[in-house]
């Protein structure tokens, strides 16, 4: 079992560095749990990555899917799923959320709009809010459900924040994650982002989505003082979300062309400043 708990740090370690640190900042003995966890997460977050068409990734989902429905699997010898099904039933995790998360990432591997403001709240809602509620649930339990609005606007913002980073990336690929609605009001459609031949427009588009981001981690913070003491580790990332809306607002159209992503030893210093004074 300690091979195997050391195994997933691992390949945490590598698919997502910032949610190991908080795995490494949270209490010894949730570890575990949590590591399986983001790792799932890390796994099915990067399924676009790993293939050239939406079929692969769409049987690569459904294999975890059918996984999580079978309620005698124990994983099949694959250890992440064998570390993840032991975290669900240890913590008593409701699987459909889990399913819920599973089916949001088929939007990842289609190029459709997200149209507006409410679809990309809702796949928020469906992976990294769940991912902090889920996180919670492990941590503390009892006190889980106070911290779900938290939790909410959270995701949102974690969301956000996350999409701005990989904007190159995915205009690069004909993505857009970027409301419809958002990018009309700023005067840029789906194919000027693409084109990134507007930099007023696009500059504008990138300063109303960090607002939106702003306006769900405000309201996350607003919300903070129901995360119990023990629950507070499933927030740790959210810390890493306003000096990426820093930067973005600072680069505005340049966003396309130059990284976000502040240097690692400034977001775990941030991590562990928010770990210590428990604010994000």
């Amino acid at each position: 079992m300690q091979q195997s708990d050391d195994q997933i740090l691992a390949t945490l370690r590598d698919t997502d560095r910032d949610r190991y640190l908080a795995c490494l900042l949270s209490p010894a003995e949730k570890r575990h749990s949590l590591a399986a966890l983001y790792a799932f997460y890390a796994e099915i977050a990067r399924v676009r990555d790993m293939v050239k068409e939406p079929l692969p990734g769409e049987i690569r989902l459904q294999w975890w899917r059918d996984t999580l429905e079978n309620e005698q699997s124990d994983g099949a010898g694959h250890p992440l799923a064998e570390a993840l099904l032991r975290c669900i039933r240890e913590h008593h995790l409701p699987v459909r959320v889990l399913q819920d998360m599973i089916d949001a990432r088929i939007f990842d591997l289609y190029d459709d709009p997200m149209q507006d403001r409410a679809a990309l709240e809702g796949y928020a809602g469906e992976t990294a809010s769940a991912l902090i509620q889920l996180s919670s649930l492990i941590l503390d339990p009892d006190n889980a459900a106070r911290s779900a609005d938290a939790a909410g606007h959270a995701g949102v913002a974690q969301t956000v924040a996350g999409l701005l980073l990989l904007l190159p990336v995915h205009v690069g690929r004909g993505q857009v994650y970027l409301p419809a609605e958002l990018l009309s009001a700023t005067g840029l459609d789906r194919e000027t982002l693409l084109a990134g031949t507007d930099e007023s427009a696009i500059e504008r588009a990138v300063r109303a989505f960090c607002g939106l981001g702003r306006d769900h981690l405000a309201k996350a913070r607003e919300g903070a003082g129901a995360i119990s003491g023990r629950n507070f580790s499933a927030f740790i990332p959210v810390a890493l979300a306003e000096p990426v809306f820093d930067r973005a607002e600072a680069a505005g159209a340049r966003i396309l062309r130059q990284p976000l992503q502040p240097p690692q030893w400034q977001r775990q210093w941030r991590m562990w400043r928010a770990s210590r004074r428990r604010e994000f």
